[in-house]
């Protein structure tokens, strides 16, 4: 017997309801604001047709303060599961249209029943996050919702990835969730993201200031260090999400999503001979140098606008999905400084947690000096590094392009820190310090004595260049595997990637190392 009509009705009328969150009228006019919906963000990440929504006929505790005759479609968000350039995804999208996108009981419930899903399934996660915050009507309900959300943040962590668009406000307690998310997109323009607003730090502090300069995407992609990527609308947040994905697998298990190309393409690149600067001071573009190494010169940068003086971001080499971590000599000479430091062992813990091969190009003169560093603790950031690479038990190919100096040199992954394969170029130049600054201290009183001390400078940092920051010097003592030519770098590291993908490597049974936070 055929299903009576009224109830196919029934339910064509409340999943017309629910789904026109506070009203067609509300929707249509963030429309015309060029603003998208909450489902409409969904639709942009999803292949059409494969989303399946969870808790669409979902409302609010209708037991709070003031709300007892309200209706919150959905409670303010949409959450469900679909696929996305073929591998399921689990996403919710926060939506502003009902009660400000704020965060109560059930709200919070559906997106932790989501996570939860994912983690069993294995499956990344992608947050739209557009909230005024917590509910005030709810109370400490909404406080605790939260609780569940961070929890299981931190549950998920090193599990599967997690990838948080703000694309609205995300204001408070609020803005912690995409903080212990892996990845945050900011869309340019319609969002800001902030614990304390402008009004708040100036009764508290009496500092003003605007929303532009503590809370858009530009202060927390080039100051704060906070996001990771700036998108130009939700659209492109969307398209930058899948780019993103396109280069991670889908949960902690699993290998990247490799495309090994056969056979190896060997052929030597004469024009990366040319990148190198005929002299050692001139800066050495790194980009160009990444450019000619991964697939097509396609390389996904990551945090581009902050810490500038180190490049990291994904890529692959001839079809090996890689981390790229290379010092940027045209940006404080390439030194490492307290920023370069967390933004790369970050990266590097990530990669790690997610079996991804690390590639490291060096150019660095050393840790970057100053009064101001090392009151900032350039002690402690610049430990995360070296705590990061030798933590990391993937693949690890190091190659050196010229300068590798003191500490920075052992922090950009040496040998003695764990990398499988350490190539140089002949440019390279291994030593506790530069030539130039060692000569001036061993030999202070010789070059004063002669008869023409800066022809006996000269010649003394001559000297102990060959002596002591050869690579050659360094290829003697085993710490690096060989000597190659800047034209064969591709080739090198294509064939190392290959050598080491089945690499094997246990550690102390511990429940986790204490990195210098």
């Amino acid at each position: 017997m055929p299903i009576p009509k009224a109830f196919l009705e029934e339910l064509k009328k409340r999943r017309a309801t629910a789904q026109a969150g506070a009203g067609e009228d509300k929707l249509e006019a963030r429309r015309k604001k060029g603003l998208m919906t909450a489902r409409d963000r969904l639709g942009e990440l999803f292949t059409a047709g494969t989303f399946q929504e969870w808790g669409l006929h979902a409302d609010h505790d209708c037991h709070h303060f003031g709300m007892e005759s309200k209706s919150l479609a959905g409670d303010a968000v949409v959450t469900g599961v679909g696929m996305a350039d073929g591998r399921v995804l689990a996403a919710f999208s926060q939506d502003f249209t009902v009660a400000g996108g704020s965060l109560g009981r059930i709200h919070a419930k559906k997106i932790c029943d989501l996570m939860e899903y994912a983690l069993k399934v294995g499956c990344p996660i992608v947050g739209f996050n557009d909230s005024g915050g917590a509910r005030i009507q709810e109370g400490d309900d909404s406080l605790s919702g939260y609780g569940q959300v961070f929890f299981r943040n931190v549950l998920v962590s090193g599990v599967v990835p997690q990838i948080a668009i703000v694309c609205g406000p995300c204001a408070g307690g609020a803005a912690y969730s995409p903080a212990l998310m892996d990845f945050i997109i900011m869309v340019k323009g319609t969002s800001n993201m902030f614990i304390c607003g402008p009004e708040v730090i100036q009764a508290a502090t009496g500092q003003k200031c605007t929303m532009d300069e503590i809370g858009s995407a530009t202060a927390h992609a080039t100051v704060s260090g906070n996001i990771h990527f700036v998108a130009e609308n939700d659209a492109h947040a969307a398209q930058i999400t899948r780019k993103l994905l396109s280069y991670l697998p889908s949960n902690n298990v699993m290998d990247p999503p490799h495309s090994p190309v056969t056979p190896l393409d060997l052929s030597p690149d004469p024009g990366m001979n040319d990148l190198v600067p005929s002299q050692a001071k001139d800066p050495l573009d790194i980009y160009k140098v990444i450019a000619r190494i991964v697939d097509g010169g396609d390389f996904l940068e990551v945090q581009r606008d902050w810490a500038r003086n180190i490049v990291v971001g994904f890529a692959r080499v001839q079809g090996i999905v890689v981390g790229v971590i290379a010092n940027q000599s045209a940006v404080k000479a390439g030194t490492l400084d307290i920023d370069a430091s967390d933004k790369s062992a970050r990266f590097i813990r990530f990669c790690n947690v997610f079996n991804i091969p690390l590639v490291t190009l060096v150019d660095v003169p050393g840790f970057l000096p100053g009064v101001q560093q090392e009151r900032g603790g350039i002690i402690r950031h610049g430990a995360k590094m070296l705590f990061a690479y030798a933590a990391a038990t993937v693949p690890k190919i190091t190659v050196i392009l010229r300068k590798a100096y003191g500490g920075a040199y052992l922090a950009m992954c040496s040998a003695d820190m764990g990398a499988d394969v350490v190539y140089a170029w002949p440019t390279a130049e291994i030593a506790v310090m530069g030539a130039e600054g060692a000569v001036k201290i061993l030999y202070k009183r010789e070059i004063a004595a002669a008869a023409d001390p800066k022809k006996a400078e000269a010649d003394l940092v001559a000297e102990y260049r060959d002596r002591f920051c050869s690579p050659y010097e360094a290829a003697k003592k085993a710490m690096i595997t060989d000597v190659i030519e800047p034209a064969e770098t591709r080739a090198a590291v294509a064939l190392a990637l290959r050598a080491t993908l089945t690499k094997r490597e246990t550690r102390p049974p511990k429940k986790h190392g204490t990195i210098p936070l």
